[in-house]
């Protein structure tokens, strides 16, 4: 799952981008509004955590702008604000949450796995697709009530064909979700074929249907 951390304070920043890879995120950085911007315009992300107070702008106009231009990102207010007027002001403008400053990592994590569970999920904390169980609380996948063992990248490219099920998803938005601006760098999708190709053999191996198919010319998809 892709966040991207928007925070001009250098050791928060660097706590928060931490903490969130140690539960298996992928962080993205951007201390400013207009690095955050030309990111947003660039690529899509589970959640933005959107600090209040940047240097060259307010965070609540990137959040007007975010939602003006409809992008279905999910997003956390980060404010060292605890007024009532600026909370109200954040969710009136579309955010999802309100967070603030001095915060717990681990309250953070758990606010993000909610946005998460919302927006692509309805809520539901436990997946359920016949014999193949995903919990996204846990990150734990079990097939026949057994558990798989799953790399964070196997793990991350199957809840995100999961919340795209019955849909095509191409190479290219799987290549950015599972590396970010990274994706840029690398000249072809190996690196897709092998984290799928492990991906689908270990559920196989623990008596999974075939779920995920692939497109030819387009991409995968997971049917259900």
């Amino acid at each position: 799952m892709k966040i991207l951390i928007v925070e001009d304070e250098q050791e928060l920043m660097k706590s928060m981008v931490s903490y969130l890879r140690s539960e298996n995120f992928l962080c993205e950085e951007a201390p400013d509004y207009k690095t955050a911007r030309q990111k947003i315009e660039m690529f899509s992300y589970d959640c933005i955590l959107l600090d209040v107070t940047l240097p060259d702008e307010n965070g609540f106009l990137l959040l007007k702008e975010l939602k003006e231009n409809q992008k279905t990102d999910g997003i956390i207010v980060i404010s060292a604000k605890n007024s009532i007027q600026d909370r109200i002001m954040g969710l009136n403008l579309g955010a999802d949450d309100y967070l603030t400053k001095p915060f717990h990592l681990s309250e953070l994590n758990a606010r993000i796995l909610a946005v998460i569970r919302r927006r692509h999920f309805q809520g539901q904390q436990v997946l359920v697709f016949n014999e193949l169980v995903i919990d996204l609380a846990a990150k734990t996948v079990s097939v026949n009530n057994k558990p798989v063992d799953l790399t964070r990248k196997e793990y991350d490219l199957l809840i995100y064909l999961a919340y795209n099920k019955n849909r095509v998803v191409s190479k290219n938005a799987i290549a950015e979700h599972l590396s970010g601006d990274e994706a840029e760098i690398f000249s072809n999708y190996d690196f897709i074929y092998s984290h799928m190709k492990n991906l689908k053999k270990k559920l196989q191996q623990a008596g999974s249907k075939e779920y995920i198919r692939s497109i030819y010319g387009m991409g995968y998809k997971f049917e259900f």
